[in-house]
């Protein structure tokens, strides 16, 4: 995949369930969606998947 292209992911919270698709972005490896924090308050347990 290109660096820098925008691709969707799913973040899942692992405490309570909650889903969540963005659009996300890859740089140096790292994916990049400016996703901070669930509505319960979560901000570290989080399942991220990329969609194809």
């Amino acid at each position: 995949m290109a660096e820098n292209a925008r691709f969707k992911v799913t973040i899942r919270c692992k405490q309570c369930g909650e889903r969540f698709v963005l659009k996300a972005k890859r740089d140096k490896g790292r994916i990049d969606t400016g996703f901070r924090q669930c509505i319960c308050s979560n901000e570290t347990d989080f399942d991220i998947e990329p969609n194809v």
